[in-house]
């Protein structure tokens, strides 16, 4: 069983290749089903090709063949060859189609129910050094959408990683973590660090002594060692996104 956007979705593009002969872009899709992310639609466009209703093409621009629609549309059921003529979301006026419903709001602060109901929007805040540490941004603008699953409760926002010193620990340069945040930590954790209130940084905590220690997971950095008054915890990792 499809879930509402994931059903929208399969018949726009269906419509648009029985009206173009190719699938829809992105774009044209994201627009369509009005997400504010691509990133909505690939995760919908996986989920279609994973229950059999879509294929991609290898080697092919733009190239999607639906293999099968909903047991309530299928290919011999009335009306499905004149989907050519339907409106731009692909779904008919009074059709009720056969959802999972459900409830994925939050009360989280700096996080919003992404349009799909299947996602939280984080706040995307910037690009956070992985390797040398970098002034933290603040950009309230931008936003990513992610798995309801992959965060509890508290307050979670978004980073992109820029650099290679957590690539022993899973974290590439280019990734998404997914922060919950929080101003202490345990030992060992995975935290975003400020230092000297100005310089924001992605390490595992280290305490020794009356000291704190930023180690990184790559043999080519060194650790950095701080007087505990030098460096804030901002929060700790729960979570990675990642685009193949």
């Amino acid at each position: 069983m499809l879930t509402k956007k994931q059903h929208e979705l399969l018949l726009f593009i269906h419509g648009h290749l029985q009206r173009h002969g190719v699938s829809p872009s992105f774009d044209e899709m994201k627009e369509a089903l009005t997400l504010k992310s691509k990133s909505g639609i690939h995760r919908l466009i996986t989920g279609l090709e994973e229950r059999g209703f879509i294929k991609r093409l290898p080697h092919r621009a733009r190239a999607v063949e639906v293999t099968r629609l909903p047991d309530d549309l299928s290919a011999g059921s009335p009306g499905v060859q004149d989907n050519a003529n339907l409106p731009l979301g692909g779904v008919r006026p009074g059709f009720a189609p056969k959802v999972i419903q459900g409830n994925f709001t939050s009360s989280l602060p700096g996080a919003q129910a992404a349009n799909d109901s299947e996602a939280m929007q984080l706040p995307l805040y910037g690009r956070i050094a992985a390797g040398t540490p970098i002034e933290a941004l603040r950009d309230y603008s931008n936003h990513v959408d992610v798995p309801s699953a992959m965060i509890g409760t508290g307050e979670h926002y978004a980073l992109e990683v820029d650099g290679d010193s957590m690539v022993d620990a899973g974290i590439l340069d280019g990734d998404t973590v997914l922060i919950e945040r929080g101003d202490t930590a345990e030992n060992g954790a995975i935290v975003v660090a400020l230092i000297d209130n100005e310089e924001a940084t992605l390490k595992r905590l280290r305490r020794k002594g009356g000291a704190i220690a930023l180690e990184p997971a790559n043999h080519a950095y060194e650790t950095r060692i701080f007087p505990p008054e030098r460096v804030t915890i901002q929060g700790r990792l729960v979570g990675l996104l990642r685009s193949y």
